[in-house]
């Protein structure tokens, strides 16, 4: 398969688990957490699927679109593995990652805080989608819709 259809692929299936939860993510309380704003697709997708909610994003650097940029409070900088863990026990509603690089051992080098964060960083019941597969005790892993090959994209709750 191409990089350009796999790309297609996970942005396909990005937005259909996302869509899958929203409605589910919209009834709980707490913020949503956005690991790895890029250009701000996601973010901007979220925004609209969950109007009103706060949604705080993480980055290295900002290069994301200026219609994608949340505003200066919401918008974290810097490693995100340090930077996300300062939000630990924020209770969110929805942690969303996408930070996998394409690359298998830096890839696998991220699958070993990743888990962890996002599991301390979620409300009981909260969901975690993420690129990369969550493996961790207090995660349980969902199906994915219809639409989704399975392990192309994760969808975790919180227990």
């Amino acid at each position: 398969m191409s990089r350009l259809d796999s790309f297609i692929r996970r942005m396909t299936a990005q937005r259909d688990i996302l869509d899958h939860v929203c409605p589910e993510v919209a009834k709980m309380e707490g913020p949503v957490l956005e690991l790895g704003l890029g250009n701000g697709r996601t973010f901007h997708h979220l925004r609209e699927r969950l109007p009103g909610r706060r949604i705080v994003a993480f980055d290295r650097a900002l290069a994301a679109h200026a219609s994608s940029i949340p505003e200066a409070e919401n918008l974290v900088l810097g490693e995100i593995r340090e930077t996300a863990s300062r939000f630990i026990g924020i209770e969110a509603a929805l942690v969303h990652a996408d930070i996998g690089t394409g690359y298998e051992d830096r890839d696998a080098v991220t699958a070993t805080w990743l888990p962890d964060l996002a599991a301390r960083l979620l409300r009981v019941g909260g969901i975690a989608v993420s690129g990369t597969p969550l493996d961790h005790p207090l995660l349980q892993r969902l199906p994915p819709p219809p639409s989704v090959p399975a392990d192309r994209y994760f969808i975790c709750r919180r227990v």
